[in-house]
C-alpha cells in the first residue's frame, strides 16, 4: 500500500509539473512598444543625489554622470573630515566673530568637498544649515541668536564660492537649500525634548527662511533659494508658504523628503505637493525630492531595509522609482546618499566603494539622460516599469521587474516592439546573480525577445 501510495504522489506531482510548464508556455509574453518619433518630455535629472565622491571612488563615481551633489550630512561622515565641514557651525565657529572678516571662516575641507564633487562632474547643491543630530547634547540645531547675522554668514559662503570672496572660486553654484528637516520631530512630540534637526518652533523657523531669502535674494539675483527639505511636506507647507508669500520672499525651489518601498506612494506624494504649491499661487516653483531611498519601516527589528538598499531588490527599487517619477509633477529626485560607509549608499561598498547593484540602476538612468528626450512606451500589463530615451539616432530602453511583494516579482518574459527590421540589440542587465552584464540580442520582425529575473534591471539600446 506504501508502495502505491509513493507512485500516485509522485504521478500527482509529475502531472501538476507538467501542466505548470505547459501552462506557462502557452502565456504571452509581455508586450512592451517604443516610439521613438514621439517625444514626451526631457530625461529629467532623477539620478541627482546627496554628497560626492571621495579619492577611492572618484573614477567610478564620475562615471555615473550624476549632475547634481546636495552637500547634506557631509559633515556626518569622516571620509569628508566630520565635523569641520559645510555646516554653519563649522564654516563659521566661532558666533560672536566678525561676519565679514574671512579670518572668521573655516572653508578648507568644504574646499575639497565642493571641489571634488565639481571635478566629477557633479554640480554642487549647497544645504545651508546643519546636519542631523543624534546624540544627547546638541550644538547646531538650535534658532540662530540672529537671524539678519545668520543670513548674513550665508551671504559670505555664497561669495566665497561663486564671486571668489576669502580666496574663494567662481563656480556659480546654483542652488542654495536654507536648512533641513525643520518638521522632523514635530510629528513626534521631540521638538523640545530629544530634536534632531531644529530645536525650535516652526513659526520660529518660517521666519528663519524669509529673512535669510530676502537677504540673500537682495545680495544675489540669479542663485535659486529655496527649502526647507521638509521630513513630512504636506501638513506643515501650507503656514510656510503663507509665511513666504506674506513676506514676498523668493521660493525658487521646494525640497521635501519620503523614505518608502513603493515607487507609486512617491507619485502620489509628488501630485500632492504640486498641486499645494499650485494652489498656494507658487506655478513656477520647482518641486524637489532630495532625499528618499528604500524604507519598509522605520521600526523593523531586522535589518530587512539596510540589506535591501544595497542589493538587487534595492536596485530594481531605484529604478522603478526613478521610471515613475520622470512621469510625475517632479523636477529633481536626489538619492540619499552616495556619502561613504553609510547604510544609505547602497551604489558603493562600504571602505572597499565596489559597486553594488544599486549603483547600476544610476548608471543606466545616466545612459537615458545622454540621449536627452523621453519618447512613447506602452505596455501591455502592469507588473514591468519602462522610460525610454532618444537622441534621433540611438535609441535606450530602461526594464525594471519590482514589485515589493516578491510572492507578485516573478520572471517575466517581454517582447519589445522596437522601430527597426533587424539587426542587433545590446542588452546590459543587472540582478542577483550579475552586475551589468551584455549580451547582443536578434531583432527580428521589429521585436526583441528578452526574460527579466525577479528584481532586474535592464537597459537595451540599439
Amino acid at each position: 500500500r506504501s508502495f502505491s501510495y509513493l507512485m500516485i504522489r509522485n504521478l500527482v506531482k509529475s502531472l501538476i509539473l507538467l501542466a505548470s510548464a505547459v501552462l506557462a508556455s502557452c502565456q504571452e509574453d509581455m508586450i512592451v512598444s517604443v516610439d521613438p518619433a514621439v517625444t514626451i518630455a526631457p530625461i529629467k535629472p532623477m539620478n541627482a543625489a546627496n554628497n560626492g565622491p571621495v579619492k577611492a571612488n572618484m573614477d567610478s563615481y564620475t562615471a555615473l554622470q550624476i549632475p547634481y551633489a546636495r552637500t547634506h550630512d557631509a559633515a556626518l561622515n569622516e571620509s569628508y573630515v566630520a565635523k569641520h565641514c559645510v555646516d554653519i557651525s563649522a564654516v563659521f565657529p566661532d558666533w560672536d566673530a566678525k561676519v565679514d572678516d574671512p579670518a572668521s571662516y573655516d572653508f578648507v575641507n568644504t574646499d575639497v568637498l565642493i571641489a571634488n564633487m565639481l571635478k566629477s562632474g557633479a554640480k554642487p547643491f549647497y544645504r545651508l544649515g546643519q546636519s542631523i543630530e543624534h546624540g544627547t547634547k546638541k550644538y547646531g540645531i538650535y534658532p540662530p541668536k540672529d537671524y539678519k547675522k545668520w543670513a548674513r554668514i550665508c551671504e559670505h559662503i555664497i561669495r566665497h564660492y561663486n564671486e571668489g570672496w576669502a580666496d574663494g572660486f567662481h563656480y556659480d553654484i546654483e542652488y542654495w537649500e536654507i536648512w533641513n528637516e525643520p518638521d522632523l520631530d514635530v510629528k513626534e512630540g521631540r521638538q523640545f525634548t530629544n530634536p534632531r534637526t531644529w530645536a525650535g518652533t516652526l513659526e520660529q523657523f518660517n521666519l528663519l527662511y524669509v529673512t535669510a531669502a530676502c537677504h540673500l535674494r537682495s545680495c544675489f539675483p540669479d542663485i535659486k533659494i529655496g527649502g526647507p527639505a521638509y521630513a513630512s511636506p504636506l501638513k506643515p507647507m501650507g503656514d510656510f508658504l503663507d509665511c513666504v508669500k506674506k513676506h514676498g520672499a523668493p521660493l525658487d525651489f521646494f525640497s521635501w523628503h519620503r523614505y518608502d518601498s513603493i515607487p507609486e506612494h512617491y507619485a502620489d506624494r509628488a501630485a500632492k505637493v504640486r498641486e499645494q504649491l499650485d494652489v498656494k499661487g507658487f506655478t513656477e516653483t520647482e518641486s524637489i525630492l532630495n532625499e528618499w531611498n528604500y524604507v519598509r519601516s522605520w521600526s523593523e527589528p531586522d535589518s530587512y531595509s539596510a540589506r535591501t538598499r544595497a542589493n538587487a531588490k534595492g536596485a530594481a527599487f531605484m529604478a522603478a522609482t526613478m521610471c515613475t517619477l520622470q512621469n510625475a509633477p517632479l523636477d529633481m529626485l536626489m538619492y540619499y546618499d552616495l556619502r561613504p560607509c553609510t547604510s544609505y549608499n547602497g551604489a558603493f561598498a562600504a571602505y572597499t566603494f565596489d559597486p553594488q547593484p544599486p549603483y547600476y540602476a544610476l548608471y543606466y538612468w545616466a545612459q537615458l539622460a545622454a540621449l536627452g528626450r523621453q519618447v512613447k512606451t506602452d505596455v501591455s500589463e502592469p507588473g514591468v516599469y519602462v522610460c525610454a530615451a532618444s537622441d534621433g539616432e540611438k535609441v535606450r530602453v530602461l526594464l525594471v521587474n519590482y514589485n515589493d511583494d516578491k510572492d507578485q516579482c516573478v520572471p517575466k518574459t517581454i517582447t519589445v516592439h522596437v522601430s527597426r527590421n533587424s539587426g542587433e540589440c545590446l542588452c546590459r542587465i543587472t540582478d542577483d546573480t550579475s552586475l551589468d552584464a551584455s549580451e547582443s540580442l536578434a531583432i527580428r520582425g521589429g521585436k526583441v525577445r528578452l526574460t527579466l529575473p525577479t528584481y532586474s534591471i535592464a537597459l537595451l539600446e540599439y
